[in-house]
């Protein structure tokens, strides 16, 4: 006799080691779920509450081509910043199409304010800095708001500090201490020379001009930064709020030791259209690292030549300018020398993802893109609710339909099929809840309906496996070799049907964008829970049934009587029996 089939074996003989696999990976999954803390799935907007707000590019007069992926990240980079300034949280900013973004605000945010915010074209100027100090009035601290702290040359007073050289200039790597300033006069500002001289030596006085106190406007600016508390969202979103770039202001940054730091800045000497091109690059020759290249247009070199020649003749932090974005600094790099070149670089430790952040902000004051307000959608969390309950009761309707429609005609067969969507249910239900925290994932209006037309393609499924064991059971074999013999017909059908499935969703997510990809999303990642179901639990526990007497037998509830499928008993031959013959005669 024949040695039975390994693959066939472990099919038959083992199929409690694969439920005891995909079951601990439900454990698993839904253990990682509570530990996370985030124990339901993220809602969109559409579901919470909220505003979602299409911004449309386009190209400013005389420019050419560009609208284009670069430039369209770019600005999504700034208007993250400027979502994130305004104190919200998990806010979506992201392309779609080629031209426009969309920015999605949950609840709880005042919409009007942030229209403006990520509506209008961002500003960037170079600004000399005129005194600066750790918010909350610590001198000691370093002032680096780049986020980075750097090696530079040039005094001992310019270290924590990104440096500005020329491209041809190799920095050198000498490491120095810094001190920052307390106060210093800007009524040399105020009279439009952004380069106050002096030496920059701290003071107890906000003020070390006598003619300061008695100039209303500089009393009003001194009075803003001594009132100036950049530790609070509320206060740096107003810092030189309305000032024009000809004017000095306040301003607030982060240092190197993630401390705000709040200036005073002197009137913008260079715009940020008169950067011609801004990357970030490795120095691979030097011992610098990771550091910014800018390359200033014809205009923008003279610029900024005559305000780096006047700034290297001052102490720190007089010889430093800010690199101001929509108000807020996010670098102060300090001169030793005029940069005549028309290019410059700013090196310091630099991380690689930090150079990158100061080069695409650097980009953006130089992008040639403006954007006009397509749409604004405002979603009350009532209505919201509204919308999710009723999808969830379109999808109780249509799981309770099926439920119904399998009892009815597979009858002890449907238990086997409500447990597979249970499990189906639990792993989409817990993947989801991770998916939010882990890539973002919202489950919105149209992935509710995802979920909901993926009952009918898993029940598919199990419609095909079980039919094809009645059809083995119709052809007069038993319930343990139909259920082996049906399984690879099935499984064929199944994985085809389903990669059609997941084909479809994968080709809708990506020809698609903003509410419909939540769709394609849901319809693709069901589908392919649907494979793992039938193939880890749908069939073995098929296997494991299929030796119940219940089943085996085929009693009149298992829904695989014979009887019921129409299986006539096996013909049985019989003799005639006929009268024997009198050959003799009467």
């Amino acid at each position: 006799m024949a040695a039975p089939k390994k693959g066939r074996q472990g099919t038959q003989g083992r199929p409690g080691r694969t439920l005891a696999l995909i079951l601990i990976a439900i454990v698993a999954l839904t253990g990682g779920m509570f530990a996370s803390g985030h124990t339901t799935p993220r809602l969109g907007i559409d579901l919470a509450g909220g505003t979602s707000i299409t911004l449309q590019a386009k190209n400013e007069p005389g420019q050419k081509n560009a609208i284009n992926p670069t430039n369209m990240n770019t600005a999504v980079d700034i208007m993250n910043r400027r979502v994130n300034g305004l104190g919200v949280t998990e806010a979506e900013v992201q392309t779609q199409g080629d031209s426009n973004i969309i920015v999605n605000i949950p609840k709880g945010t005042n919409s009007e304010q942030a229209r403006e915010q990520v509506g209008t074209t961002a500003k960037l100027y170079f600004r000399p800095v005129l005194t600066t100090e750790v918010s909350g009035g610590d001198p000691a601290a370093s002032p680096s708001p780049s986020a980075s702290s750097s090696a530079s040359t040039g005094s001992d007073k310019d270290s924590d500090k990104d440096k500005a050289t020329d491209k041809a200039t190799s920095p050198s790597t000498t490491p120095s201490a810094t001190s920052s300033t307390q106060g210093r006069a800007v009524t040399d500002a105020l009279k439009a020379d952004p380069t106050p001289s002096g030496s920059g030596s701290p003071s107890s006085s906000p003020s070390a001009s006598p003619s300061a106190s008695t100039d209303p406007a500089t009393a009003k600016l001194q009075a803003q930064y001594t009132a100036l508390d950049c530790s609070k969202k509320t206060a740096r979103a107003k810092a030189g709020d309305g000032v024009k770039a000809g004017d000095p202001t306040v301003a607030c940054g982060q240092n190197s030791q993630g401390q705000w730091q709040k200036y005073i800045l002197g009137p913008a000497e260079v715009e940020g259209t008169d950067v011609d091109k801004a990357s970030a690059l490795f120095d691979t020759q030097g011992a610098a690292g990771w550091k910014v290249t800018m390359d200033f247009t014809s205009k923008g070199a003279k610029k900024f030549a005559s305000i780096t020649g006047k700034l290297a003749q001052n102490q720190s932090p007089q010889n430093q300018f800010a690199i101001v974005l929509d108000g807020e600094v996010v670098s102060d790099p300090f001169v030793s020398q005029a940069l005549t070149g028309g290019s410059a670089e700013i090196s310091g430790s630099f991380k690689q993802q930090e150079a990158e952040d100061l080069a695409n902000m650097l980009s953006y004051g130089a992008l040639p893109l403006t954007f006009t307000e397509a749409s604004v959608t405002t979603v009350t969390a009532a209505l919201g609710g509204e919308q999710l309950e009723a999808g969830l009761i379109a999808g109780a309707i249509g799981l309770a339909l099926v439920i119904i429609y399998l009892v009815a005609y597979y009858r002890g067969l449907s238990l086997i099929a409500i447990a597979s969507l249970l499990v189906s249910a639990v792993m989409t239900y817990v993947i989801m809840a991770l998916l939010g925290p882990t890539i973002g994932f919202a489950l919105n209006l149209p992935a509710v309906c995802g979920a909901i037309v993926a009952i009918g393609i898993t029940a598919d499924s199990f419609i095909v496996f079980f039919e094809r064991i009645r059809d083995e059971i119709r052809e007069g074999r038993t319930l343990r070799p139909a259920v082996e013999r049906g399984w690879p017909r099935a499984r064929r059908t199944i994985l085809v049907s389903d990669f059609v499935s997941f084909l479809a969703a994968a080709v809708l997510f990506v020809v698609t964008v903003g509410k419909v990809q939540g769709f394609a999303f849901t319809l693709g990642l069901t589908t392919l829970l649907d494979v793992v179901v039938v193939f880890f639990f749908t069939k073995p526990l098929m296997t494991i049934l299929a030796r119940k007497k219940f089943f085996a037998e085929g009693h009149s509830w298992s829904g695989l009587d014979p009887k019921r499928l129409g299986v006539e008993p096996p013909l049985r031959r019989t003799r005639r029996v006929s009268a024997p013959v009198d050959t003799k005669e009467a």
